[in-house]
């Protein structure tokens, strides 16, 4: 048991404990993360538990399409297509749901996206199941269209999600708020690529489908057993209007600016996972499960960092903060494309994710806590649009590089531009390098849905 002053009461004689033992134990409260809004929010436990195995389940079949994808047509081109193809659906999901998020219930919205989301994913598995002809050779087509459908939903899911999160917790909480959420990704990042090799290899994609499928029915579930999340405005109207009115609030605000442009930078240039499907054949020599080990390698790193974050309140220059872990994550890729040896190649993806997932928490902090309430849907879904848009652009020039010049000079050449990127974007955009955090504030929030 840690106690509260750091050391054990006193016993017998009254002696104490000496104070090497209690500096360790502060330290590591210092460097752990903090649970406190998990404890203090009734609904944040439930929209996080529902989130853990809706995670979990989507990256089962994240791995699995591409996988299945690669086993059709042996190319990483079409990798990368399948994953482009998300892309349009994606960002005007996010948008357009941004915009509905900041205008109805927000956990009714939610729902809804459960229940889309999970009718894909039922698609994929009959499609599996089903195949016209011989069942080893399911039809191609439903896995261009189906997770295409499936990010537009995703992006609505995602941007109410966001939008709530800060309404659950204080103010002074909301960046653990992130760190938790981080977490509980790279959890899922790191146990759900790794069951799914196992599982492809075992089961096959078939189960890995329908696996998918049973985990909507828990996230749906909690979302259900939330409060009532009324949106933030009055008299607000989704579509093109507001939407403009949410990228008019970034325009003259770099901060920002900054935290969505280093992002698209370091996925766009930097994200090598259309490779992995070819990589794990021809420069690692295995099959699905070493296919599961390098989708899961940035998940173990970012899971490592999310569950050390207890320091990520006390920097005050978040701007700073983001543009070096970014750096960090474009050396380490570029790192990994020179590297033939699977154990070495695994512990630079983990040091890529563990830079990735430190600048993902200062740079949801950085927009959440500059954006009001009223505001809060549509600037989520600029996010999410961000966040999840421009990995699918990376998987296409990753793929597009390879083709022209092979895997090793796309990966390493995509880590080198990461770097240049984020040093460009240091120097034109000062309000972001220069950002800075007041201090938080440690006192009572506003009243909040679901605390207790």
């Amino acid at each position: 048991m840690i106690w509260p002053t750091g050391c054990r009461p006193a016993t017998g004689g009254g002696n104490r404990v000496s104070e090497p033992t209690g500096r360790p134990a502060r330290a590591a409260r210092r460097l752990l993360i903090d649970l406190t809004p998990l404890r203090r929010s009734r609904d944040f436990r439930r929209l996080v538990a529902g989130e853990l195995v809706s995670v979990l389940g989507n990256q089962l079949t994240t791995v699995a399409i591409p996988y299945q994808v690669y086993q059709l047509t042996r190319s990483s081109l079409d990798v990368g297509l399948v994953s482009v193809t998300q892309l349009v659906p994606l960002i005007a999901g996010s948008l357009l749901g941004g915009s509905v998020v900041d205008a109805v219930d927000r956990r009714r919205l939610l729902m809804a996206a459960q229940v889309l989301m999970a009718a894909c994913s039922a698609g994929l598995a009959v499609n599996a199941d089903l195949a016209p002809s011989n069942p080893a050779r399911p039809a191609l087509w439903p896995l261009f269209v189906l997770p295409a459908l499936a990010a537009g939903f995703s992006g609505l899911e995602s941007a109410g999600r966001n939008a709530i999160v800060p309404n659950m917790v204080r103010r002074s909480e909301v960046s653990t708020a992130n760190a938790i959420f981080q977490a509980l990704f790279q959890f899922g990042l790191v146990a759900g690529p790794a069951l799914a090799g196992l599982l492809l290899a075992g089961a096959g994609v078939r189960f890995v489908y329908w696996m998918d499928l049973a985990s909507f029915g828990a996230a749906l579930l909690a979302v259900f057993l939330i409060s009532p999340q009324p949106a933030g405005g009055s008299g607000h109207r989704p579509g093109l209007r507001s939407i403009l009115e949410g990228l008019a609030f970034v325009r003259d605000r770099q901060a920002i600016q900054g935290a969505y442009l280093i992002d698209i930078n370091a996925m766009v240039f930097g994200l090598p996972r259309a490779l992995f499907p070819a990589l794990a054949v021809s420069v690692f020599g295995g099959g699905a499960s070493t296919l599961g080990f390098l989708y899961a390698a940035p998940g173990a790193g970012a899971l490592a960092g999310a569950l050390t974050t207890g320091w990520v309140s006390r920097i005050q220059r978040q701007g700073l903060a983001v543009i070096l872990a970014v750096i960090a994550w474009g050396a380490a890729v570029a790192a990994f494309g020179l590297v033939p040896w699977l154990p070495l190649a695994l512990v630079l993806l983990a040091t890529a994710g563990c830079a990735d997932v430190i600048s993902a928490v200062f740079r949801s902090t950085i927009i959440q806590l500059a954006v009001p309430d009223a505001l809060r849907g549509r600037l989520a879904g600029l996010q999410i649009a961000v966040v999840t848009g421009g990995p699918r652009v990376g998987d296409l020039e990753a793929g597009a590089v390879a083709a022209g010049f092979g895997n090793t000079v796309s990966v390493v050449s995509g880590g080198l531009a990461c770097i240049a990127g984020a040093l460009v974007l240091a120097r034109v955009l000062p309000g972001f390098r220069r950002q800075r955090m007041e201090p938080a504030q440690h006192g009572p929030g506003p009243p909040a849905p679901g605390k207790g």
